[in-house]
Parts: C-alpha cells; structure tokens; sequence
C-alpha cells in the first residue's frame, strides 16, 4: 500500500465541512493508478466510461459487470491510499433492489472497491436504501446522466429551466437525507452546482459544473490529450500525450525499418 494516509468516507466529508477542495480522477488499470495515487489524488473513480475510452463502445450503456470488476481490480492491486469508487453499469441495478445490492457487492467483494456509485435520484429511492442497508457506501450522481443519454436525446446540459434547478436542488437533498456521503454534479450550469453544493452538507463533485463544487473529476484519458476528436468544454487538457504517443510510435517505426533499432546497446552478447 502506498505511505499516504487513507482517504475514506469520512475524509471527504471532514473536507467538505472544513472547505478543502476534494480532487477525483477516473483510472482503468494498475499503472496509472499508482501514478494518480502517487501524485496525491483523493478519490480514483473506476467509472463505465472505460467503455468509452478504453474499450471503443460508442456510449456507457454495453458495459457489464465483469468488465468493471476487471478493471477494478487492476486499479485495486496499486493498492492506493486514494477512496476507490466502482460504478455500477447501466442495467445493473435498476431493474431489482436484489440485483442491485448483489452488484454493488461484487464490486466491493471481486473488485476491491470501497464505495460504489450510481446514477438517478428519487426513483432510485429502493435501490439506494438496500444498497446501503448493506453497509456499502454509496457516491450520488445527478444532473446530466450518461446512462440515461437516450432519454435525455443527447448528452445535453441539465437544469437551465427554473422547473429542472428546483428539481435537481430536490434530488440532491433527497441524496443526502437517504445517505449518500457524496454526488457527483454533472452537465449543469454553475450557478445551479453553486447552490446545490451549498445547500447539503455532502461533498458535491463537479464535472461541467463550474467552480463551486465541493471538488472536481475528470476522465484522465481527456485530461492527459490522448484524445483529439473531441474535447467537451469543460475539460482542461494538462498534457498531449496523444501527440507525445504518436510521436514516439513513428520513431520507433522509423529506427526498426532503418535497422537502427535494435543496437548492440540494446542487445545482449555471450560471455
């Protein structure tokens, strides 16, 4: 386990009291999470998005189980002082508290994870109480949801209209008063993230929500550049190693067709 102190549920809500800014960050695998890790990020989420930007799929909703449980337990193995959060795949849990609970389960129990997270609120009331009944801790997610991207018609921000704030504003009390210790704000205007994260006494985590969360999350594929197709607005880029990749790869390219790779330096000799 790496020297940090752990961070844990109640970490996070001490930051939240004390005014800390709580830093969050997705990892798919052992590697970059020991990186993340090292670097001092609190919180490592193991979001679906690995669907996205690591296994091709054109949105969040054909991840299974297995393969978050797979990618949990290589970002589990760094063992890192950081609060591991598995997300709970879309179908996974709506469908039966039952399922939902055995879910939640599997990515504490096979995955490693120390909290799960999931997506919806006040219709999400059953699942979240069983879920917790259990003593699992559970991470809300509210504001634009990916997994529900079809009904929404799009990745579109939520909560510009008056009747969809007061909404959210009701959702996320409802995810502190059932027992979330935290919520991801996503795809809402600032203003709106603002008062919400004033208005619960749980960490807010923004991601395209503005300044005033509580903390802030980013898939760390879109925070490193390893993707120059798209970038959403929200997203800050601290390197490009997409280009940095790319570059390397037409050099190796270029030294093994010129016969310059390998050399004698790299190439072991008889006694």
């Amino acid at each position: 386990m790496s020297g940090r102190r752990r961070v844990t549920v109640q970490t996070l809500l001490a930051m939240k009291r004390k005014g800390e800014k709580i830093v969050m960050l997705t990892a798919y695998d052992f590697q970059t999470a020991m990186l993340e890790d090292r670097a001092g990020i609190d919180v490592i989420l193991v979001g679906d998005s690995l669907g996205m930007v690591v296994l091709g799929y054109e949105n969040t909703l054909p991840v299974t189980m297995e393969e978050v449980i797979h990618h949990l337990r290589g970002v589990t193995r760094a063992r890192p002082g950081a609060l591991v959060v598995g997300d709970l795949p879309f179908m996974t849990y709506q469908s039966s508290s039952v399922d939902a609970v055995r879910n939640a389960g599997r990515l504490v129990k096979e995955g490693g994870a120390e909290a799960v997270k999931l997506e919806g609120g006040r219709r999400m009331e059953p699942v979240l109480r069983a879920i917790l009944d259990a003593d699992i801790p559970v991470m809300g997610h509210i504001g634009l949801t990916p997994q529900s991207v079809h009904h929404f018609g799009g990745y579109r921000v939520q909560g510009r209209e008056e009747k969809s704030a007061a909404r959210l504003v009701d959702e996320a009390r409802f995810l502190e008063e059932v027992g979330c210790f935290a919520m991801v704000l996503e795809g809402i205007p600032w203003q709106l993230a603002r008062q919400i994260s004033g208005a619960v006494a749980i960490p807010c985590i923004g991601i395209g929500a503005g300044p005033y969360c509580d903390g802030q999350v980013l898939v760390v594929n879109d925070l490193l550049g390893m993707n120059d197709e798209f970038t959403p607005r929200y997203v800050k880029r601290y390197a490009n190693i997409g280009q940095q990749m790319l570059d390397a790869f037409d050099s190796y390219i270029r030294d093994v067709r010129a016969g310059e790779f390998p050399d004698i330096d790299h190439s072991y000799s008889q006694d």
